[in-house]
């Protein structure tokens, strides 16, 4: 199959990812509203199918903190300017172990749904869509429509039969559309053409979507591969925010797909439009020019995230350690391991790659434990954590005094009626969002927020702001105390 698609229509549908994935993969969500704006302009016009643009859970805390700005603004303006292009929303209500009440999350799905966005991308970390049915139809009974992702990853337990199994109890939720989610850039085209066809048979009709990542530097080619393969809706990512660790360019594939004989059924004008000005704001802030990555064997080994490693090595340097960043990935490969092959994505990428670097820094493996550690141990981030961790391993961690604290936490789940009242009747939703995702001063930085302007970071140092987000392990988080509805705000060092 080198140049002949067949069972396809001939018009193929593209999803932009650039103000979502493109810039929290090369921009580290530093993205302010007023270059949003101005690139949506250019971006609606273009003919996308939709744009991914709102990520909530990341971007609330991150523009408040770092950027001094309201990021219910970025939502209000966005949702505005888009005049031609439905937007998406990226992730539903539930996250983390529930120290964000459930009736809080779905009053910002409530917030999203009500500026006029009714379709949403969301996953489970462990591809366990039994667990994640009850997300998926709440959703649906408050308007919002999901696509759910399966999560592509290699391991000895990553099997066809564990893909197809998964696929087959996606699809039985009978969503808007599947999507098969390379996100560790680990897809080859060879692996494309014995698996492929078996998911989309289990997926019994159901539309799915391609998104990847150009870990490997193999993305565009894995693009026309699944083109080949009959699917339809691929997502792309607008230079600069498009290569490296993002999605393809849409240049690149939208070239591939007319040479293939079919229409991607965009105007690129607007397009070279929003990749100047991109490219600009890129050169004046000293930003991230996406640029295609060689192919790199190491990364099916530890299969660490491009901008995890990032994170990693800045963690070293700042204890001038970085010279043993090959050792952490090597270690990775064994917690990874111990842990019953978690998938690398978010959260559980992250608490292997911090675990390992832990390891290596301590000089023997699980002496020092990170929380999360002990909570995956405990199966407070996914019963498959119970059912495939090493189990001398899981009793080691858990042999500890701080494990047997951790076993006791409880988060309660009170209503929306009753965090009003904790924290006051006179506020919007917005504020109350504000006041609970972020803490007290939220409100106030929000409401003088400055108007939004094209320049990204004016004023503001960059080294400054990725210092702050490249933290590994080092999070304030809130949760509600049990006994008292006490509203606690507590950092933890990795």
């Amino acid at each position: 199959m080198t140049g002949e698609v067949s069972g396809m229509s001939k018009s193929i549908s593209i999803i932009d990812t650039t103000l979502r994935d493109g810039q929290q993969s090369l921009w580290a969500m530093n993205m302010r509203t007023g270059v949003m704006l101005t690139a949506l302009e250019h971006l609606d016009r273009a003919g996308f199918e939709a744009m991914e643009f709102y990520v909530p859970v990341v971007q609330i805390k991150k523009m408040i903190r770092d950027l001094g700005e309201d990021p219910f603004q970025w939502l209000r303006l966005g949702a505005k300017k888009a005049k031609h292009t439905p937007l998406r929303l990226h992730a539903g209500y539930r996250s983390g172990l529930g120290k964000i009440p459930e009736s809080v999350a779905k009053l910002l799905v409530q917030v999203v749904i009500d500026s006029g966005i009714s379709v949403a991308r969301i996953s489970d970390p462990w591809n366990d869509f039994d667990h994640l049915k009850e997300e998926h139809d709440g959703l649906r009974a408050m308007g919002m429509e999901s696509v759910i992702n399966l999560i592509y990853s290699v391991s000895p337990r990553h099997t066809d039969d564990y893909f197809i199994d998964r696929v087959k109890k996606a699809a039985a939720l009978n969503p808007y559309r599947l999507c098969f989610k390379d996100v560790g850039g680990l897809l080859t085209p060879d692996r494309i053409d014995t698996i492929l066809p078996r998911i989309k048979e289990a997926a019994g009709g159901i539309p799915i979507e391609f998104h990847c990542h150009c870990n490997n530097g193999l993305a565009p080619f894995n693009v026309v591969k699944v083109l080949q393969h009959g699917l339809t809706h691929i997502h792309t990512a607008v230079p600069p925010l498009a290569n490296a660790s993002s999605q393809p360019s849409v240049f690149n594939v939208a070239a591939n797909i007319r040479a293939l004989g079919f229409d991607p059924g965009l105007d690129e004008a607007p397009l070279k439009q929003a990749e100047t000005f991109l490219t600009g704001v890129a050169k004046r802030e000293g930003l991230a020019i996406g640029q295609p990555f060689e192919y790199d064997a190491s990364l099916y080994r530890h299969q660490v995230p491009g901008g995890m490693i990032s994170n990693l090595r800045y963690q070293l340097t700042k204890v001038k350690q970085e010279h043993r960043l090959p050792e952490v990935l090597e270690e990775v490969v064994q917690v990874r391991a111990d842990f019953g092959y978690p998938i690398m994505v978010t959260p559980l990428s992250q608490f292997v790659g911090t675990q390992a670097a832990v390891n290596v820094m301590v000089g023997e493996r699980y002496r020092q434990v990170t929380d999360e550690t002990i909570q995956y141990a405990l199966g407070h981030w996914g019963k498959e954590a119970l059912q495939h961790m090493d189990p001398d391993v899981r009793d080691r961690i858990l042999d500890r005094p701080r494990a047997r604290e951790l076993a006791a936490v409880e988060y309660p789940q009170p209503s929306l009626a009753e965090v009003r009242r904790h924290y006051g009747e006179r506020l919007s939703d917005e504020e109350l969002l504000l006041r609970v995702y972020v803490g007290e001063d939220a409100i106030e930085i929000a409401r003088n927020a400055p108007k939004p302007s094209e320049y990204s970071l004016s004023g503001t140092s960059f080294v400054a702001l990725i210092r702050s987000l490249t933290r590994i392990n080092d999070k304030a988080h809130v949760s509600f105390a049990k006994s008292d509805m006490r509203i606690t705000l507590s950092r933890r060092e990795g």
